[in-house]
């Protein structure tokens, strides 16, 4: 990092929600950590179950025990730190944190969208051709996507450092956010930030808008293949776990489209704060219900799961 900004400021302070009352800031800290807990518990209880039932341990589930793992870090990232500065008022965070915040929130936010992406293909391959699924998504094909997932959204990150390492702060040190993010800390940068924005920009509109339209392709793909299904019965049930999938997908790829699609400078700090808890905190805590915990073979993993607890406990 330059001399320039160690000099210059060595912790940022987070200001997002500071004008809210203080009995209200500790009510939202703890509505915050009973939803941070659950979706904690949610995911963890999905990654548990895929590793000791049988019956989870097939191409889907690992998928979904992946997005499980990759959820708890993504609302980790930003979910304790938020919780820190409502409990206790404590919103200071030094420069490399602020920057380390930065980087994990994109890569992991990247490191999603691709696996959106697989995840919508393994359903297309599961719904459209059914016959050939098991030949198609073999298990070293499934790790290999997974491997492929986390490298993709890792290295269209990295430029986020180069982009953060170019940058000098010389004035206030007040970001007007729950968390580090580019914007607020482009906007709060005495460096010429306007080639930044653009590079920023179109990156995340790659990737938010290209994995958006895969998605999009390989539903529709689906949903051509239900209407064509012999069953009424397969066809209600295929929409039903379709819907709620792409309900969650609208509020995931909404959110972000709404903060890094259009040019950021666009872009209200305070519409930022909110839109961005829809992703950070609403989203991570919707996926294991709409994914998992809603299907039959997954409650039933959990009640065997769960008398098997209790018959070791109480004998």
């Amino acid at each position: 990092m330059g001399a320039e900004n160690e000099t210059a400021v060595t912790e940022f302070i987070l200001e997002g929600f500071s004008g809210l009352d203080q009995s209200l800031q500790l009510f939202l800290s703890l509505v915050l950590l009973l939803i941070y807990l659950t979706t904690v518990m949610g995911n963890a209880t999905i990654i548990f179950l895929v590793c000791v039932d049988h019956r989870l341990q097939t191409p889907m589930y690992f998928f979904i025990s992946n997005l499980s793992f990759l959820e708890i870090w993504f609302t980790s990232s930003t979910s304790i730190k938020l919780f820190v500065i409502l409990s206790s008022g404590r919103r200071t965070i030094s420069l490399s944190s602020c920057f380390a915040q930065c980087y994990f929130y994109s890569a992991l936010g990247c490191t999603e969208f691709v696996l959106l992406v697989v995840m919508s293909f393994d359903r297309y391959v599961a719904i459209c051709q059914p016959l050939h699924y098991a030949a198609i998504m073999k298990p070293q094909l499934c790790i290999h996507l997974v491997v492929a997932t986390w490298v993709t959204g890792i290295t269209l990150s990295s430029y986020h450092l180069v982009l953060l390492y170019k940058l000098t702060f010389c004035g206030s040190n007040k970001i007007h956010h729950f968390f580090c993010d580019n914007s607020p800390l482009f906007k709060l940068s005495c460096s010429d930030t306007s080639l930044l924005w653009k590079i920023d920009s179109v990156l995340l509109s790659l990737v938010i808008l290209g994995s958006l339209c895969l998605t999009l392709v390989f539903y529709m793909g689906i949903l051509f293949c239900i209407l064509h299904l012999p069953a009424a019965s397969g066809r209600k049930k295929a929409f039903t776990t379709c819907s709620s999938h792409l309900i969650t997908l609208a509020i995931g790829y909404g959110s972000c489209i709404a903060l890094y699609v259009r040019p950021s400078e666009d872009v209200s700090l305070e519409t930022n704060r909110v839109v961005a808890l829809l992703n950070t905190v609403l989203y991570p805590f919707l996926n294991p219900f709409i994914y998992s915990l809603r299907n039959k073979t997954v409650i039933l993993a959990l009640n065997e799961a769960i008398a098997r607890a209790t018959k070791q406990l109480f004998p």
